[in-house]
């Protein structure tokens, strides 16, 4: 008999759990919302697949 190993679920570090993002406008009083890209609009990763993603001046990536 196998053992079902389960991922434990952590919150996307890019939308905070939300499934969206808040994009800045001009003027400054009007925001944007946007789907999270990250994530996929869930709001939550699988902990390995937080491994995959890093930041640099670009932005946030995930290795493929």
């Amino acid at each position: 008999m196998e053992k079902e190993t389960k991922t434990k679920k952590v919150f996307c570090p890019k939308c905070g759990g939300n499934g969206y993002i808040r994009l800045p406008q001009k003027p400054p009083n009007k925001e944007q919302i946007a789907q999270c890209m990250v994530c996929n609009s869930n709001g939550e990763m699988d902990e390995d697949k937080i491994n995959s993603i890093y930041v640099d001046a670009d932005g946030m990536h995930r290795m493929q």
